[in-house]
């Protein structure tokens, strides 16, 4: 298991001073875009903070994921498919599921971090209640 973290760290560190670095900063920045828009919907239609929903509301948790995946699938294919040819480029070879990894990294988290903290209605319902 160690072995799989050095790895894993010292390829997803180890890119950043590599060609394509720019991705790093790019899909992140797109999900984070992304997420505060819907963050704001979310807000005005007085909607519980996306990740606290997924958790707190099992009727809804299928709907809400869904709809989260439909809203960060580009970038997250975007994210995989740079990741590969990066991986082509610099590594010489393919490693799919370091790139769907690395493509939940770029996408998937910040999408999750971003969505339910930019709705400001959460903060005080989730303190009062």
């Amino acid at each position: 298991m160690e072995d799989i973290f050095n790895w894993v760290l010292h390829n997803l560190v180890g890119r950043i001073d590599r060609p394509l670095k720019f991705r790093l900063i790019l899909q992140p920045a797109v999900a984070i875009f992304f997420s505060t828009r819907a963050g704001l919907q979310d807000a005005r239609e007085k909607r519980d903070p996306y990740f606290w929903a997924i958790f707190t509301e099992p009727r809804q948790r299928g709907k809400l994921i869904r709809e989260g995946w439909h809203a960060v699938m580009k970038i997250f294919i975007l994210a995989v498919l740079m990741d590969l040819i990066y991986q082509y480029l610099v590594l010489g070879w393919l490693y799919p599921v370091a790139a769907l990894f690395v493509a939940f990294m770029l996408a998937f988290v910040p999408y999750l971090m971003i969505r339910g903290t930019v709705n400001s209605r959460g903060a005080g319902e989730i303190a009062h209640g």
